[in-house]
């Protein structure tokens, strides 16, 4: 079974997390249930949401579906969603939890990240604004929304707890007021932006890296027709044409080899299953030292409404 090709990392709590899953940001609530059945037909067993992303009911209904039919039961699988930035006021915490849990159908998560170190004014928009079209920001700070994540620890709502789009700084200071250690930063990493220098502070801290966007995220809805993309990449197509590989999986591969766990985002059977094969050829390391020669700076979720924010996460190297 494919399953049993995905090697587990294991975790700063002794959980283990499979290093390689389903990412379901930008899947249509349409398409996504689909894309989740086939997923865990083809032996994914960790699937990455968040309640921004508006398809946690429908990944909740594909999941659901797979345990029905006896695909998988609900312990085999590692399930990931993220605390939105409107919900960071202490009070708001757990019942932001419980509200992915409910669209998600299940009782409990594997893991939830504080999606970004920005809150946004609490109310019922996702991307509060004001007359001039500017995000609302919230005071809350993310150290006093942390100690409420370790409660959903220790009611056992949630298994383990971490951090995304988090800086070294932020990091820091998280770690300097946690009873229970963050075990995961989740950030955006492909070889446009390598993320040697967090990669290595997080390691430093037995923090393990989740990479979001591996492939470049060619379909960010942001995208300008003239931007860089790195599937296109002449020299990475160069690189998998050798090898006898598409683009995505040396991508994939690039990350797995770095010790990262990865989180490609497909709703298409065949890459889907594409993505997933990547576990029976290794890249050179001359491979992956060129591949760490892409790096720009390119990032492509640098949150740009967020960037007057006093924790904007970007306005340091790493």
């Amino acid at each position: 079974m494919a399953q049993e090709k995905v090697p587990k990392i294991k975790l700063n709590n002794g959980a283990e997390i499979p290093a390689f899953g389903l990412g379901t940001w930008k899947s249509k609530p349409g398409e996504v249930t689909k894309a989740v059945n086939d997923a865990i037909d083809l032996g994914y067993r960790h699937i990455d949401c968040a309640h921004v992303y508006g398809n946690e009911q429908e990944v909740g209904a594909g999941i659901a579906e797979k345990i029905k039919q006896g695909t998988c039961n609900r312990g085999d699988l590692f399930v990931t969603s993220k605390l939105w930035n409107t919900f960071h006021r202490p009070d708001l915490v757990l019942p932001a939890c419980k509200q992915t849990l409910k669209d998600l159908g299940l009782e409990y998560l594997d893991l939830y990240l504080i999606h970004w170190p920005v809150g946004y004014k609490e109310g019922e928009s996702n991307f509060p604004q004001d007359d001039a079209g500017n995000i609302l920001f919230s005071d809350v700070d993310y150290v006093d929304t942390w100690p409420e994540m370790e409660k959903l620890v220790e009611s056992g709502l949630v298994r383990s707890i971490g951090l995304s789009n988090f800086n070294s700084e932020q990091i820091k200071r998280v770690l300097n007021i946690a009873k229970i250690k963050p075990v995961v930063n989740q950030i955006e990493c492909h070889p446009y932006l390598n993320q040697k220098k967090l990669m290595q502070f997080c390691k430093e801290h037995d923090i393990v890296v989740t990479a979001y966007s591996p492939l470049g995220s060619p379909d960010r809805p942001w995208a300008k027709p003239d931007d860089p993309q790195l599937l296109e990449d002449k020299k990475l197509k160069e690189m998998a044409q050798r090898l006898k590989r598409s683009p995505a999986q040396v991508l994939i591969r690039y990350q797995l080899q770095r010790g990262n766990v990865v989180i490609p985002k497909s709703v298409t059977k065949s890459r889907i299953n594409e993505n997933l094969d990547v576990f029976d050829f290794e890249l050179s390391k001359e491979d992956m030292e060129y591949l760490d020669t892409f790096d720009c700076n390119g990032r492509i979720c640098p949150i740009l409404p967020a960037k007057a924010h006093p924790h904007y996460p970007f306005n340091i190297e790493f």
